[in-house]
């Protein structure tokens, strides 16, 4: 186990903006050309069912634009997979997905949901996609990725980033404890854990600092404080927050 925290940075709402007026700019593959310069470990990208940010078009131009790996987030349906399966991505992260929210609120269920995701997670392997699932830090849900296969499973920070906002680190205490036990429960059955969503410049640190930890996937945030610092800028503190946790 490295002890280097790899960084992924999530282009998407570059391409929310673009998509916002219309026309080729901002250019999700330029960002992904300076996320590559500033630090990134990969560029993390979710096509949606509804296209509101990142466009079919806009894969195969970010290969063309970096070296870096491709982490491909999707839903769990035959045209998501169908085009996962084209694109042969670095790895492809199953989310779940519902059309009138705004961002992703919550891991997917893949208990209950593991006859319809078991197939995907087949076809995606023989694709050779590294399959991760984006869960709840539960014991439950975590099994149930080790019965299907999944080599890597993405903690979902979102609760724990809510209950910073609401009381810092005093009221986050609980759900950081959660997501130390789901990561060791994951390193326990061979499975490798990542975590995001909400992570910011301030709450970082705690999460970083979990040693089971290999990944972060981080976006909207840094992309957020692009606007004020620039993105190369906002990567390379974010980067250096993480390893000063792990250090």
């Amino acid at each position: 186990m490295s002890d280097r925290l790899r960084l992924g940075v999530n282009i998407d709402h570059v391409a929310t903006i673009r998509n916002a007026r219309g026309g080729a700019h901002p250019d999700p593959m330029r960002a992904a050309e300076i996320a590559a310069a500033a630090g990134a470990d990969g560029i993390t990208i979710h096509l949606r069912e509804d296209r509101r940010h990142i466009r079919d078009g806009d894969l195969d131009a970010i290969r063309a634009a970096t070296l870096l790996p491709i982490n491909l987030e999707m839903a769990a349906t035959e045209e998501m997979t169908d085009i996962a399966v084209r694109f042969r991505p670095h790895a492809a992260c199953i989310v779940p997905e519902r059309r009138e929210e705004r961002t992703t609120e919550g891991g997917l269920n893949v208990a209950g949901l593991h006859n319809q995701i078991a197939p995907i997670v087949g076809r995606l392997k023989d694709a050779g996609a590294r399959v991760s699932l984006f869960i709840e830090p539960d014991p439950v849900q975590i099994a149930v990725a080790e019965v299907l296969g999944a080599p890597v499973v993405e903690l979902h920070t979102g609760r724990y980033a809510e209950l910073w906002i609401e009381g810092g680190a005093g009221a986050a205490a609980p759900e950081l404890e959660r997501l130390k036990l789901a990561a060791a429960e994951a390193r326990r059955r061979g499975i490798e854990p990542h975590a995001g969503h909400g992570l910011t410049f301030e709450n970082v640190g705690p999460v970083a600092a979990i040693p089971e930890i290999a990944e972060l996937n981080i976006g909207h945030f840094l992309i957020g404080e692009a606007i004020f610092i620039g993105l190369d800028a906002a990567i390379r503190e974010m980067r250096r927050r993480m390893d000063e946790a792990r250090g």
